[in-house]
């Protein structure tokens, strides 16, 4: 019924950008919070930047300043622009978003994860 896919991940040197895409599409009445959350190796999960529907933000401290969550609300799609990328950036990164669909004549409401895209910061 919905379906998130990222795009824009690879490999980029120190220093370079990269903007990273997180389209939802399918039976969608709303969205509300949509987020990007990054897992290197060895690591848990964590998060990397939040977008409210009304355009909030909170980022984790050590992207702040280097990275910048947006959304367009008519295309479904949040994005993330990662400027003064560091090695310790490289990992999966993942977008979810809370997105509440039609099933028949229902609405229900389920937080979605995309399959990740990776971003390797190397020389």
């Amino acid at each position: 019924q919905v379906q998130v896919a990222e795009s824009g991940g690879g490999l980029v040197q120190p220093g370079g950008s990269l903007r990273l895409s997180c389209a939802a599409s399918g039976s969608i009445v709303s969205i509300n919070d949509m987020g990007w959350y990054r897992q290197a190796p060895g690591k848990e999960r964590e998060l990397v930047a939040q977008i409210t529907s009304g355009g909030d933000t909170n980022y984790a401290d050590s992207v702040k300043g280097r990275f910048t969550i947006s959304r367009d609300n008519a295309k479904n799609t949040e994005y993330l622009q990662m400027n003064s990328l560091k090695p310790e950036d490289t990992a999966v990164y993942y977008c979810n978003a809370a997105i509440t669909y039609r099933d028949s004549y229902l609405h229900r409401s389920k937080t979605y994860w995309g399959q990740g895209t990776q971003v390797t910061v190397s020389s």
